[in-house]
């Protein structure tokens, strides 16, 4: 089953693009890290705001709080669709690096996410 893809867009024949399961899944995932709470109209907890740790000092410290807060957020807004496994944060020289082990509720397959954050600094 195909889905809408994320960001939308219109792909080569002038329709509007799709994506499979797997990549709709990884946007959804996307979306939700990424979104700053308060960013959308009438959903104002949606969202981890991992976009905002660009302008945060980079730390061990960090890497724990932002551990807990990605879970949490995938937990409360993609307990549907996912089982969040683990989620392990390493604070690198000049990103955040997030690494997400979940399974699928859908077919019980088990998957990895890796998404760095850059920007941030020591």
């Amino acid at each position: 089953m195909d889905t809408l893809d994320f960001p939308y867009r219109v792909d080569g024949h002038g329709r509007t693009a799709t994506t499979g399961a797997a990549d709709h899944l990884r946007d959804l995932i996307e979306q939700v890290l990424f979104t700053a709470p308060g960013e959308r109209v009438m959903r104002p907890d949606f969202g981890c705001g991992l976009a905002q740790l660009v302008f945060e000092p980079n730390s061990v410290t960090l890497a724990a709080t932002t551990q807990m807060l990605v879970q949490s957020s995938l937990q409360q807004h993609l307990s549907h669709l996912i089982a969040v496994d683990a989620v392990d944060v390493q604070a690198d020289d000049a990103a955040l690096r997030v690494d997400i082990a979940f399974t699928v509720l859908d077919d019980g397959t088990a998957r990895t996410l890796s998404l760095a954050v850059p920007g941030a600094s020591s």
